[in-house]
């Protein structure tokens, strides 16, 4: 298999940059940066942001299957994630077509198939919708279902993240002097400063927040407790990951993803003290019930 580092959208020229083994350095200042916007294996050309959203699908199913075992559901899980995730594309996409206008007036209706361009909060409401109404069909309960495809929620974002790391594709940071601070040379949205890079940082925050639902979800909670708490982390994530974000500020000093963020927590801790005032269940106590049942 092939493997080469490709970049059509954007070529980079400049006497700085040499290539060597599909790494890149700036001889400048020494930094290196490994991106790979495409893999050309044979004669197909594959974006790696689309093939880490494929991956973090695939991750958020296998989480969300196990949680509905875990919990003695037995229900397709794994459809679930699948319309929820094409649904969540889509709200991605309008999302962002909303929030940037301009790109909007320069390419028109194309803008809607440009493979660069998402928005997590358009993705996240669309992504929900589509959970609740499964939720509700296949009798489970909307937020007993949110509860339950929470985990997986984070841990899919997280993944996801990667795609934006691997092909530079200008979800990174602002320029900084910290020792991790890194370069996109070769990215479809070039840089050669040094910057936060933002994706590795929702990265961590995605697994860290997921494996904290997971493990809350095995102990006794009230309906809509840990979505609720989903919720919460996951707007203080991005909260605090915005200061450090290339996105413009629109008022007060915050991006449109800062204001969108502080409604999540809202949204969360409304939940959680919702949560907190209704009985809790043990979801090792309703598996053993519904097998009983059975």
């Amino acid at each position: 298999m092939q493997i080469a580092v490709l970049n059509e959208r954007r070529p980079y020229m400049s006497s700085l940059i040499r290539r060597r083994c599909g790494h890149v350095y700036t001889e400048e200042d020494g930094i290196q940066g490994d991106m790979l916007p495409y893999l050309h294996i044979w004669h197909l050309q594959v974006p790696t942001f689309g093939l880490m959203l494929w991956l973090a699908a695939v991750a958020a199913a296998f989480v969300m299957d196990r949680n509905f075992k875990r919990a003695g559901i037995d229900a397709d899980a794994v459809g679930m994630v699948a319309v929820a995730a094409l649904l969540g594309i889509v709200g991605a996409k309008l999302w962002h077509v909303i929030d940037t206008p301009v790109e909007f007036r320069e390419i028109g209706w194309r803008v809607l198939w440009d493979p660069a361009g998402f928005a997590w909060y358009g993705g996240l409401i669309f992504g929900i919708s589509a959970l609740m109404f499964q939720g509700w069909w296949a009798k489970i309960g909307m937020l007993k279902t949110l509860d339950l495809a929470a985990p997986a929620a984070a841990i899919g974002y997280g993944i996801g993240r990667i795609g934006c790391f691997l092909s530079g594709d200008g979800c990174y940071g602002i320029p900084t002097t910290l020792p991790w601070g890194m370069s996109f040379p070769n990215g479809i949205e070039p840089t050669l400063q040094r910057v936060h890079p933002t994706p590795l940082y929702e990265l961590a925050a995605g697994l860290v927040i997921g494996l904290w639902l997971w493990r809350r979800g095995g102990k006794a909670h009230g309906t809509g407790a840990i979505v609720g708490q989903y919720l919460m982390l996951s707007g203080i994530a991005r909260f605090l990951v915005e200061f450090v974000r290339r996105n413009p500020k629109i008022i007060w000093g915050l991006s449109n993803a800062q204001l969108a963020s502080l409604g999540s927590v809202v949204a969360g801790v409304g939940l959680v003290w919702w949560a907190a005032n209704r009985p809790a269940t043990d979801p090792d106590e309703a598996a053993a019930a519904v097998e009983k049942a059975a």
